[in-house]
């Protein structure tokens, strides 16, 4: 499914409005009735239930209006609180404003200090509440009054619907400058806005429902809006299909070439993650020291190679990891390998005369942070992985940084460096190189834990190895890594959650999707 920023939002409006010929009115009035459906089934029936709507002088604060009038039709009791003065509001919105007041129904205006109280009273008595305060046009902080009105919306324990966007959020950034509405459900109009598939965003949206109202199809996936919700129809759809008269060699051959001393347990995890997936045969190319403990997983076939005498990875083995790449279809390099300074000169060797694509991650970024002339000039695709912290030290910047800026920043070095960029954290971003940006909705922060991230190397070398795209193998294996993690999260709880829960419950996740398909 497609995301988009408030500007390509408008952009749809005026092209329905002035391209297809609908009518502003008919939007917002579609708008408002898929609001008053959410409300409905909040509280399972409105009949005789009392409603307290929030509205701005804007289209936002208009589709609001549209939601009383079918809720009051309904037989709820409404309560309609205008935080501007009626004369300021205008358009589409204003149309709907005269209706309202033709039906006879009051509007409270609240644009002072001393009507505070009252607000406070209706929401003791509402049992819920619309909020359509600002819309998708909103950035910085929202004005003192407003703000102390939401502040009382989000103590008084009532469920909360919002229009479009939770009011008080960034619809670009997901950024939240000052008090913001916590929704329980934020009906969104024709398709998700990024910012609230982006954190902190998403952690004030609820539920999100992606409404239809009536936009033509047509406009909705136009090549031109390069962001992208990964979601369970898009993975399901991308999934190689498996004929009967296969065999293992028809999955794609991944090589991993990580660990040491100490380390052994995350190039096992992310041999054990490319299985899991579904790659038809992983070699763990580990140093000699740790081939016992690297050992453990009897589906993989492990073949140690040379070691420095601190048990990582030597330049002697450089030949013999050259040879075995001949024979891979993907080669995962960097999990566990320790950033020892004749490991790092290992790693960058491997780098440059790699001859398959490569799913960078870990040491393997480590090696290469201060050095993206080695990036650019990599001859294969190349997938890398950094969490924040990583990709602060490939940057040069702080991990605060990157946090708040995570879709820039990812898709402008994925351009930069022609790489697929896999921003890891809460919402995981994937760019590529023709500027696309994938955003994540699964996991949960009990997959905060040692070795995740080296199971997500696997499973995406895993998908690739099968002969799926470099990008989809990374947008799929990010959402299939973290329905693992929900999954696991699900029967295990958050705090016990380990790494090799998420490859044990990986199976299922594609199962399912499978299942879809048959």
């Amino acid at each position: 499914m497609k995301a988009v920023t408030a500007g390509e939002m408008r952009e749809i409006d005026r092209k329905a409005i002035h391209e297809f010929g609908m009518q502003g009115v008919v939007l917002m009035e579609n708008a408002g009735r898929r609001v008053a459906e959410a409300v409905v089934e909040k509280l399972g029936t409105v009949f005789g239930r009392t409603v307290t709507v929030f509205a701005g002088k804007g289209n936002n604060g208009g589709d609001g209006l549209v939601a009383a009038r079918h809720l009051y039709n309904m037989g709820a009791d409404v309560k309609v609180l205008l935080l501007d003065k009626p004369e300021s509001i205008f358009g589409d919105a204003a149309v709907n404003f005269e209706i309202w007041r033709k039906m006879d129904q009051k509007i409270y205006t609240v644009t002072l200090k001393d009507d505070f109280n009252a607000v406070r009273l209706f929401l003791v008595k509402t049992d819920i509440v619309v909020d359509a305060i600002y819309g998708t046009g909103f950035k910085g902080k929202v004005r003192e009054y407003a703000g102390r009105i939401i502040e009382a919306v989000n103590a008084c324990g009532k469920p909360v619907v919002s229009v479009d966007i939770p009011s008080g959020l960034e619809a670009d950034t997901g950024n939240v400058g000052g008090p913001c509405i916590r929704a329980s459900v934020t009906v969104t109009f024709g398709l998700p806005k990024i910012g609230l598939l982006l954190e902190p965003g998403a952690g004030y949206t609820g539920e999100m429902k992606v409404a239809d109202i009536s936009f033509p199809p047509a406009l909705l996936d136009e090549e031109n809006i390069k962001h992208n919700l990964i979601d369970r129809d898009l993975v399901r759809d991308w999934l190689p299909f498996r004929p009967n008269n296969s065999n293992k060699g028809d999955y794609g051959r991944v090589l991993v070439v990580g660990g040491s001393r100490g380390m052994a347990g995350a190039a096992s995890l992310a041999a054990e993650g490319a299985l899991r997936a579904g790659a038809g045969l992983v070699t763990l190319a580990v140093p000699e020291d740790v081939y016992l403990p690297a050992s453990r997983l009897a589906e993989v076939m492990v073949a140690p190679v040379p070691c420095t005498g601190a048990g990582t990875l030597s330049k002697k083995a450089l030949p013999v990891i050259s040879e075995m790449m001949e024979k891979s279809d993907v080669l995962v390099l960097g999990p566990g390998l320790s950033t020892n300074p004749e490991t790092v000169a290992v790693v960058r060797e491997i780098v440059s005369f790699a001859n398959s694509p490569l799913v960078l991650d870990a040491d393997g970024l480590n090696a290469l942070a201060g050095h993206s002339d080695i990036i650019k000039k990599v001859k294969v695709p190349l997938v890398m992985t950094p969490h924040p912290g990583e990709m602060a030290r490939l940057t040069g910047k702080s991990a605060g940084v990157v946090q708040q800026n995570r879709l820039q920043e990812a898709r402008l070095r994925s351009l930069e460096w022609g790489v697929v960029l896999v921003l890891k954290g809460a919402r995981t971003v994937v760019a590529t190189p023709d500027g696309s940006i994938y955003i994540n909705p699964t996991g949960n922060p009990g997959m905060a834990t040692g070795g995740s991230g080296d199971v997500l190397a696997g499973v995406i070398a895993g998908l690739a190895a099968q002969g799926m795209p470099l990008d989809r193998s990374a947008a799929a294996g990010v959402y299939l890594h973290g329905a693992a993690g929900d999954s696991a999260a699900l029967e295990k709880g958050m705090m016990g959650l380990v790494a090799g829960d998420i490859t044990n419950f990986l199976p299922g996740v594609i199962k399912t999707l499978e299942n879809d398909n048959l």
